[in-house]
């Protein structure tokens, strides 16, 4: 890479979730939702454009407002939000830009003559009958959340939606039982809009996953499709939330076979025990090629609560035989290898983060989430100078940071300051390890102090490539902004 990319890949200040990576012309380009600093709800933000260099995965560029939640006629009031998107290119050379408004069982679609221009609103996706897909009079209809799209090589698109909560049934705007047991398959005709075919469970949820390979893995939301060779991929995220798994198939539309997990945004299943290294919540994604490599995208929790969502990637591996086993998620994501040993780096970048005495996920309430580490930044949503920042790590709170190319660096410095509200404030030692529960090859004596300051100490590290885990013991709590090695 030509710019050092890190997880998360676009800015602090950036919450984009639910990205969908695609490759058009020399540049990869990421669609997503987009979630609220502060916010109280999912996706309260307009739809933004992020592309990047395919051959500069660390230099992102802001495209601007590609699509407002206003410019679809069902919610001129900007009441509704906009979920998460998926984009294809038609057969006319144009982008279509599908989504679902968080209150609609609609499926909506945009069209712009760019990946990240300017989308103005194209219809919404109906029968040939001409009554709307999901909101029929006289039909099943299926509950229509996270669209994903697939373009076949023969030039057939398929629509895949579904949501399953489990248990729980919902009824749309009519009264009538929705469908919510998967994930569902149409086929669209060329207009990008007209549903071709009956809808298709293809992926069962769990509730109805008895006697398939999808137990304990079950459907829950988030269909993103791909092609791979001959092989139809369905990465998806499961009644557990915090994964992405993938199911196979020979067609597009059958009956996929459950493959396996991709990543989990707490490394759950890499972990002893099921012990997770990182606060979890929902994920969602999907699969991109770039110059050859394989990478899943998904995204992290921050600021204490699932509202506020940074995008995360990895790179995958695609055996011969089509399996693509777990990814560990770590700090430096799409940058073809470890960071280098010396530099300063932010502590926003870390990939593991726990309380002493563990994690737990941001989806369920816990009445000792005040004892807990959380990503936050100062400042306003969209700022660009957020100060993103690790809060309130008390004693025996850690973070861990993978991985670093050590070539005999002698010195660590980190930039702390007391957490607010914590009585008389830090005073205690930053432990710094290479493996989690490895010796210490640093101590960092660490003040009280109100403002961020910076403590050092010798630093004896080993060449290669290796991991940075900081411990905090001492009274009090500390905010870490970050740490430089030299």
């Amino acid at each position: 890479m030509k710019t050092l990319a890190f997880n998360p890949y676009l800015p602090s200040y950036e919450y984009v979730p639910d990205g969908e990576p695609y490759v058009f012309g020399d540049r990869v380009y990421v669609f997503g939702s987009h979630d609220r600093f502060g916010g109280t709800e999912f996706c309260m933000n307009d739809y933004v454009g992020w592309s990047a260099p395919v051959d500069d995965l660390g230099a992102w560029r802001y495209e601007g407002v590609i699509y407002k939640a206003t410019q679809d006629p069902l919610n001129v009031d900007g009441s509704q939000h906009l979920f998460a998107p998926d984009v294809q290119r038609g057969t006319d050379g144009r982008y279509y830009l599908y989504y679902c408004l968080h209150r609609t069982p609609a499926v909506c679609v945009a069209v712009c003559d760019t990946p990240v221009g300017k989308y103005e609103f194209y219809g919404h996706v109906k029968h040939e009958d001409g009554s709307l897909y999901g909101m029929s009079k006289t039909r099943k209809n299926v509950f229509n959340f996270d669209p994903g799209v697939l373009k076949d090589t023969d030039g057939t698109y398929y629509l895949y939606t579904g949501f399953s909560p489990n248990p729980g049934a919902m009824r749309d705007m009519m009264g009538k039982m929705l469908l919510i047991d998967g994930s569902y398959c149409v086929q669209l005709d060329d207009d990008m809009l007209t549903v071709k075919t009956e809808p298709k469970l293809v992926v069962p949820c769990e509730s109805v996953a008895e006697g398939t390979s999808f137990v304990g893995h079950g459907f829950y939301e988030a269909s993103s499709p791909r092609k791979i060779g001959g092989t139809y991929y369905m990465v998806y995220s499961s009644v557990k939330s915090h994964d992405l798994c993938y199911a196979t198939c020979d067609t597009p539309d059958g009956d996929y076979v459950f493959g396996g997990v991709i990543m989990s945004n707490g490394d759950v299943g890499l972990v002893p025990d099921g012990a997770a290294v990182n606060y979890t919540g929902n994920n969602h994604g999907g699969l991109v090629e770039i110059n050859g490599t394989w990478y899943i995208f998904g995204h992290r929790q921050t600021n204490q609560t699932v509202f506020s969502r940074q995008g995360i990637a990895e790179k995958v591996e695609i055996l011969t035989d089509g399996r693509i086993p777990q990814v560990e998620v770590t700090s430096c994501g799409l940058n073809q290898g470890a960071l280098p040993g010396s530099g300063t780096y932010e502590a926003r970048i870390a990939c593991n983060l726990s309380a002493k005495n563990g994690t737990f996920n941001y989806g369920q309430e816990n009445e000792k989430a005040g004892m807990h580490p959380y990503f936050t930044q100062d400042g306003e949503d969209r700022e660009c100078d957020g100060n993103q920042y690790i809060a309130n790590m008390q004693d025996g709170a850690w973070a861990g940071f993978k991985y670093f190319a050590f070539d005999g660096e002698h010195k660590i410095s980190v930039k702390v300051k007391n957490h607010a509200g914590m009585g008389n404030g830090a005073k205690g030692v930053m432990e710094v390890r290479t493996q989690k529960d490895g010796a210490c090859v640093a101590k960092i004596a660490i003040a009280s102090t109100d403002e961020w300051q910076t403590f050092e100490a010798e630093f004896a590290s080993e060449k290669g490539k290796q991991a940075l885990y900081f411990t905090y013991t001492g009274a009090g709590a500390v905010d870490f902004g970050g740490f430089t090695v030299e």
